[in-house]
C-alpha cells in the first residue's frame, strides 16, 4: 500500500483543506486574528474547486451570508475569533431555529473584548453553548492537533448536514498556528455526508415536517421547491404560528435531534484510563500538556489517565461520570477561570474530588503544573 501524501501545514490551513474535502464551496468572513489564515487560504483554494470566497464588511454579514448560501445548496463556512463570534450570535440562533446547516470556526484568543489578539485562550466554551438566546441545539468540536483539525472539520460538515444545524469548531490560537506534518486523506477515504433532499412533489413539500423524530429533508432554492424561512416559530410548512402546542413541540424537537443522538455525536480520546486512580479531563492545547504529564506520572508509577473530549458540546457527561466512579480525583486544566471545570464537577456528582487548574495570562498551562497537582493526590 502506497504511503499517504504528507504536507507540512498550519492548523488554520488544515481547517481550510478539511472544509474543501468535505465539499465546502462557499466562504464568507471578515479577517480577524488568529483565524485569518483560513480566509487567506480559502480565497486562493475555493475558486479552484468552483467555489466562492467573499470578504464581508463584518461578522454579522458573514454569518448571514453563509446561512443564505446554505439555503442555496452550498456547504458553507465562516471563521472568526472571540469578538467576531460574539457578533455572530444572533445569526447562529437564526440558523438553529431555521435548521440551516453551516459551520463556524472560532479560533479562540484572549479576552474579553479586544483582549490580546495574538494570545491563546480557551474562554469561549460556554459561549459556544449559550452564546445565542433561547433553548437551541449546540454541537462544538475541539480538535487538539493539526491533523485532527482537518478530520474534525470534515466531521463538522457531516454533522451539520446530517442534523440540519450549525456546528462550531472550537480551537485555540496555539493549535491554529501550530505546524505539523500531516497525512492528507485520499479522495473517498473519509465519508462525506450530503444533505437529504426531498423526493415529494414541490407542492407537497414541508421543510419542517418530522415523522417519528426524523430530520426533514432540506430543499435547495432554485430547484423547483418554494418554501418559507423565518426566525419566528413556525409550523411544518415554515410559516409563523402562534399555536403554543406547535411552538413547544418545535423547540423540543430542534434540541432533541442533538440530545437524542449524543452517543453518535460525542467522541472522546481515552489515554491510560483503564486503571487510572487520578483522572485529567482536558481539551485543545491544554490536553497536550495533560497527555505529557500523564506519561511522566506513569514513569513514576503514578496511575494517572486522560479523558480528552473531541466533542465539547454536547458535553460527555456519561464518560466523565464513569471516570468519577473510578478515580479519587479529576483535574481540569483549561485556559480560562473555570468553564469545563464546572461541567466536570456536575457530571461527577460528588463521587470524587474535582480540581481546576486555570491560567489566563495568554501562556499555555505547563505540564509541570499538572504534574504537581497530580502528585498532591498520591
Amino acid at each position: 500500500m502506497a504511503e499517504k501524501k504528507k504536507k507540512f501545514m498550519q492548523g488554520n490551513e488544515a481547517c481550510s483543506e478539511g472544509a474543501i474535502y468535505a465539499g465546502c464551496r462557499f466562504y464568507a468572513g471578515y479577517p480577524i486574528t488568529p483565524s485569518t489564515e483560513i480566509a487567506e487560504t480559502l480565497s486562493v483554494r475555493l475558486p479552484k474547486f468552483g467555489g466562492v470566497f467573499m470578504q464581508m464588511e463584518d461578522e454579522i454579514a458573514s454569518i448571514c451570508a453563509i446561512v443564505g448560501a446554505s439555503l442555496g445548496g452550498a456547504k458553507s463556512l465562516t471563521a472568526t475569533s472571540g469578538p467576531g463570534f460574539s457578533l455572530m450570535q444572533e445569526g447562529i440562533g437564526f440558523a438553529c431555529i431555521t435548521e440551516v446547516p453551516c459551520v463556524i470556526v472560532n479560533v479562540m484568543r484572549s479576552g474579553p473584548s479586544t483582549g490580546f489578539p495574538t494570545g491563546p485562550s480557551q474562554s469561549d466554551v460556554m459561549q459556544a453553548k449559550w452564546g445565542t438566546h433561547g433553548d437551541h441545539p449546540a454541537i462544538a468540536l475541539t480538535p487538539a492537533s493539526v491533523q485532527e483539525i482537518m478530520y474534525e472539520t470534515i466531521r463538522a460538515f457531516n454533522l451539520s448536514e446530517l442534523y440540519r444545524t450549525p456546528v462550531i469548531i472550537l480551537y485555540d490560537e496555539i493549535i491554529g498556528h501550530m505546524r505539523e506534518a500531516i497525512a492528507l486523506p485520499e479522495p473517498d477515504e473519509i465519508e462525506v455526508v450530503e444533505r437529504k433532499k426531498p423526493s415529494c412533489k414541490p407542492e407537497e413539500y414541508k421543510p419542517y415536517a418530522s415523522n417519528n423524530g426524523d430530520i426533514a429533508p432540506l430543499a435547495v432554492y432554485g430547484e423547483g421547491y418554494r418554501f418559507h424561512v423565518t426566525g419566528l416559530y413556525h409550523a411544518e410548512d415554515g410559516f409563523p404560528t402562534n399555536n403554543t402546542k406547535l411552538i413547544g413541540e418545535a423547540n423540543e424537537r430542534i434540541v432533541n435531534k442533538v440530545n437524542k443522538n449524543i452517543d453518535k455525536i460525542c467522541i472522546n480520546e481515552e489515554f491510560y484510563l483503564d486503571d487510572a486512580e487520578i483522572g485529567v479531563v482536558a481539551y485543545g492545547v491544554s490536553s497536550k500538556s495533560a497527555k505529557f504529564a500523564v506519561k511522566e506520572m506513569r514513569k513514576k508509577g503514578i496511575k494517572a489517565g486522560l479523558l480528552r473530549p473531541k466533542t465539547i458540546w454536547p458535553f460527555p457527561y456519561k464518560a466523565v461520570n464513569k471516570l468519577a466512579k473510578q478515580v479519587k480525583a479529576i483535574l481540569v486544566p483549561e485556559m480560562n477561570l473555570g468553564q469545563v471545570y464546572y461541567e466536570v464537577e456536575r457530571a461527577s456528582r460528588g463521587q470524587c474530588e474535582v480540581k481546576g487548574i486555570f491560567k489566563v495570562d495568554t501562556e499555555a498551562i505547563h505540564p509541570k503544573k499538572i504534574m504537581e497537582e497530580i502528585e498532591k493526590f498520591t
